[in-house]
């Protein structure tokens, strides 16, 4: 138990996996999770239903039975404690935290193969838990693995209550929830492990005696700690919405379709429809495509991740692999979501020989995320060199829909205007729009933002207004993309005419 909290029923596919594959006759199992003290909550539901007794092995205690505070003479030291498991004449279940670590040793891993064939000759099994690491070789063929889920929104709910409960017996509190404020407060603290949660909700109950709709800001704030903790994904406050982004008309009412899945997801399921994979944005630069990304979210009211390609890799053999699933698996503790890959291109370039074929295996493992994923991740990926992006990531289902983002119109550089105007605190009827328009043909959304702001830095220089002039002298000094990358953009376009959607 967590802490001293009721014995929370364990996920029940979680239980069957593990009682199948014990009465199957693997001795040896992997528990991958994060969450040491739910598994040994859940293996012990397990140990019981199969009338075994539960061990448990700790660095620190060596091992003891689950129901006795004093460990077993030697075994604090792994290799004594294997030994005394392939020695033992009951069956039983045995939990071995952490012992990943320590499996490098040839001689250890040895030992565990000799207690993994031991223990598939009786009942029970030895149950290494904990972050997912590599198996030696030696033992890999007579091991299954099983992953522990985060908890469920039942779980969550009978902590809630549990808490409340607990310390209302020793101080006032008042409970201002509503139905959807409880809904969305449990729904918002999915990503967390039950002890983070519970850390949590004590703490906003014990400030001020209360727990209100106004404490889902302090879960949000906690979800960031989680996200960002490993390093590879960054949590974005979103302030753009979809009323930000001009033109992009068929994008928009493409995404809004998709959103009524989210507000009454076991109905969509029961229609036959699946959580939306995600779109892959291809275009100019500089025309919305990563601005989308982020209003995406704020029309969807779901938090946006933004995974570091630079970040993933690392310079030893192995860990840019390690570090690509450790980003995959917390996108999918923290589900729903949208998650935000800019530039894929420089994540998974087609080639790969310039990097040992590092990119290629995380390729392989991406598309593998793709098609196996678990947790609701929406993907909204951009590119702006689709000749770098590999043939395997365009194949038709790897994403939703492939949109092409093309140079705006007329009328969406007016819409354009309008609205960065009106964001640096500018009246837009000052100024004529259509003639900012006019001279602007060619331009992008980004340039046309830039040409705005480097008048303005004019006229706060000058100690003067924002005039119509000093932006048109600014987009007379300014040579677009257009101009200078003609050639690219003509080749981009060509490419897209048949194999994409336009965004607009």
């Amino acid at each position: 138990m967590i802490s001293g909290l009721p014995r929370l029923e364990p996920p029940k596919d979680t239980l069957r996996d593990l009682e199948l594959l014990i009465r199957s006759r693997y001795g040896l199992i992997v528990l991958e999770t994060e969450e040491q003290d739910r598994a040994e909550m859940l293996l012990g539901h397990l140990a019981d239903r199969l009338g075994l007794p539960l061990f448990i092995w700790t660095r620190s205690k060596g091992l003891r039975r689950s129901d006795l505070p004093s460990g077993i003479y030697g075994t604090a030291d792994p290799a004594g404690a294997l030994a005394h498991v392939e020695g033992a004449e009951i069956g039983a279940v045995y939990q071995f935290r952490d012992l990943g670590p320590y499996l490098g040793d040839a001689a250890l891993a040895a030992r565990l193969k000799d207690a993994a064939r031991a223990l598939s000759e009786r009942p029970g099994a030895l149950i290494l838990t904990g972050a997912a690491e590599p198996l030696p070789e030696q033992v890999r063929q007579l091991a299954a693995s099983v992953r522990l889920d985060g908890p469920t929104p039942e779980e969550y709910g009978s902590l809630l209550d549990h808490i409340v409960r607990d310390l209302s017996a020793r101080q006032p509190v008042r409970v201002e929830l509503s139905a959807q404020d409880r809904a969305r407060l449990i729904a918002n603290l999915r990503g967390l492990t039950l002890l983070e949660a519970e850390k949590l909700l004590t703490r906003a109950i014990i400030e001020d005696g209360r727990l209100s709709a106004d404490d889902l800001a302090h879960v949000l704030e906690a979800k960031r700690a989680v996200i960002e903790r490993e390093g590879l994904l960054e949590y974005y406050p979103v302030e753009e919405s979809m009323a930000e982004v001009a033109d992009l008309a068929t994008l928009k009412d493409w995404l809004a379709k998709r959103r009524a899945i989210l507000a009454a997801p076991e109905r969509a399921a029961e229609f036959g429809l699946p959580f939306p994979k995600g779109v892959l944005l291809l275009g100019v630069p500089g025309c919305g495509k990563s601005l989308c990304a982020k209003a995406v979210s704020m029309e969807w009211g779901l938090p946006l991740l933004r995974l570091d390609t630079a970040a993933l890799y690392n310079k030893y053999i192995g860990e840019t692999e390690k570090n690509f699933k450790r980003a995959m698996s917390v996108a999918e503790r923290v589900a729903p979501v949208v998650l935000w890959i800019d530039e894929i291109e420089k994540a998974f370039a087609a080639g790969g020989e310039e990097d040992g074929g590092v990119s290629q295996r995380v390729l392989g493992s991406f598309l593998s995320w793709l098609q196996d994923r678990k947790g609701d991740v929406f993907i909204v990926a951009t590119a702006n060199d689709v000749t770098r992006l590999p043939p395997e990531l365009l194949r038709k289902g790897r994403f939703d829909e492939i949109f092409f983002v093309d140079l705006p119109d007329a009328e969406s550089r007016a819409a354009i205007f309008r609205i960065h105007l009106r964001k640096r605190g500018q009246d837009p009827d000052r100024f004529d729009l259509a003639a900012l328009a006019s001279a602007t043909e060619g331009f992008s959304g980004a340039e046309i933002e830039q040409a705005i702001v480097s008048a303005l830095y004019t006229a706060f220089s000058a100690g003067t207004p924002l005039t119509m002039q000093l932006v048109l002298e600014e987009i007379a000094r300014t040579r677009p993309l257009s101009e200078t990358m003609a050639e690219r953009i003509a080749a981009l376009r060509a490419w897209a005419r048949d194999r994409t959607v336009s965004a607009h």
